[in-house]
């Protein structure tokens, strides 16, 4: 797309492209935008957006450098920054084994969703891991710019029908998407299917969701489809026949909340506001459910990367008090994260006074933690409002049955009283009125 519509203008330094694949041209709701080959704005259907709009890509060209209120000031502190963090024990792991590291941690922790979240733990995890990706295959860290975390994996398949198979990944979502929720044990499979998704331009999660509650609905005698647990070519076609709208696929192209509908498998279907949830099992690590609940689009991760605090043994996973609290603090600090395009992994590295420092660098201004604080909250309000004005209801925030009434074979569980607790306890602290909000909001 670049060397076919960028015009050759030597002013320009830099030339750049964002693209849409099949999926978005067909409005799969939970199609993706890509840039840069390999890096995807993957969640909620951004490029199904561009795709009702008849747009395919969009190309950038440019030489501007982005202006800071203290230039040199900025310079030295990510100087600084660098030399004080490049050593850090989470900065170390990252480079090493990037996100793929997740997949032994949770599958240890006994929170790795699995058999399409009917179990936490899956046999053949370290089939799938990151370590065994590492032994196996050609991986090299793969850095954006001027990150010295490096947790990007430049893999290059070595054996196997999908040898010589390159991408940047797969990462843990897609480990668990495709690997520990439908059973797939190769992780070359895994990686292909990774880069199918990519290729065709749909996300990860959401797909590999689709394929697990198809699987699931046809032990259950629901379905009769042709998809079964461990099996990576029925996914492999499933995913094609989502992305062109074929069959079965054209019912999951519409996303999470019509396919459980038209297949009678509501009961089941695991999403919140329709959309499914990252790989943290909140039956084991119940302040992601509140996470997965509160977030304003649906069943993300990212807002608070709760399982952080969960794993570390800053609060422990099963504890309901206090948790909204410490996972407001978590909200609010990676809001402001947002604002300024900051990766999460830093998560450990930017403190309150960190971020403080920084954006008083970047912006000029001279605003103490507490200010920036009643900023974020202002943002997350502002968010709140939005979605209120769009519809929505006290009773989208919850989780789905299964994840509320059904324990995991361990006897983990999350009950409906407990998820009302963390509930209420998040409303008070936001200073929001919840009307209704009793059993109904979570129930």
């Amino acid at each position: 797309v670049v060397e076919r519509y960028a015009e050759d203008n030597s002013n320009y330094k830099k030339k750049g492209a964002v693209v849409i694949g099949p999926a978005g041209e067909n409005l799969v709701r939970f199609a993706i935008i890509a840039n840069d080959k390999w890096r995807c704005a993957g969640r909620t259907g951004t490029g199904a957006v561009l795709g009702s709009k008849m747009v395919k890509a969009v190309v950038f060209q440019g030489s501007e450098k982005r202006q800071y209120a203290d230039q040199p000031g900025v310079y030295a502190y990510a100087k600084s920054f660098m030399q004080e963090n490049r050593e850090h024990p989470g900065v170390k792991a990252y480079k090493k084994l990037g996100t793929t590291q997740m997949v032994n941690l949770m599958n240890h922790a006994g929170a790795l969703p699995t058999r399409y979240w009917n179990d936490s733990t899956f046999d053949d995890a370290e089939q799938i891991s990151g370590e065994k990706l590492h032994i196996e295959h050609e991986v090299k860290p793969h850095a954006c710019a001027k990150c010295f975390m490096a947790c990007g994996r430049l893999t290059r398949i070595m054996k196997g029908r999908h040898k010589d198979l390159q991408i940047e990944g797969p990462e843990y979502e897609t480990l668990y998407s495709f690997g520990s929720l439908c059973m797939i044990k190769e992780v070359e499979e895994v990686a292909y299917l990774n880069d199918l998704c990519d290729r065709l331009g749909m996300d990860t999660i959401s797909a590999g969701n689709l394929c697990g509650l198809l699987m699931e609905g046809k032990v259950l005698g629901r379905t009769d489809f042709d998809i079964d647990y461990g099996n990576a070519d029925h996914a492999i076609e499933l995913v094609k026949a989502i992305s062109a709208r074929k069959g079965v696929g054209d019912i999951l192209a519409d996303g999470i909340i019509r396919a459980a509908k038209e297949f009678d498998l509501e009961d089941i279907a695991v999403h919140v506001k329709g959309l499914e949830p990252a790989g943290y099992e909140p039956r084991k690590l119940k302040g992601m459910g509140l996470a997965f609940a509160t977030s304003p689009r649906g069943a993300c991760h990212l807002r608070t990367t709760f399982y952080k605090p969960e794993l570390s043994g800053m609060i422990p996973p099963d504890q309901i008090e206090e948790k909204a609290e410490m996972l407001i603090d978590f909200e609010d600090r990676l809001c402001l994260f947002d604002t300024l395009i900051l990766c999460r992994f830093y998560r450990d590295l930017y403190s309150w006074e960190e971020l403080e420092e920084v954006l008083n660098l970047v912006t000029g201004q001279k605003k103490s933690v507490a200010q920036w604080r009643d900023l974020a909250v202002d943002i997350i309000n502002m968010i709140r409002e939005f979605n209120l004005r769009e519809g929505l209801q006290p009773h989208e925030e919850r989780l789905p049955p299964k994840l509320t009434k059904q324990a995991l074979p361990n006897g983990d569980k999350l009950t409906v009283e407990e998820m009302n607790y963390m509930l209420q306890d998040y409303y008070r602290l936001r200073g929001w009125v919840v009307s209704e909000a009793s059993e109904e909001t979570v129930s």
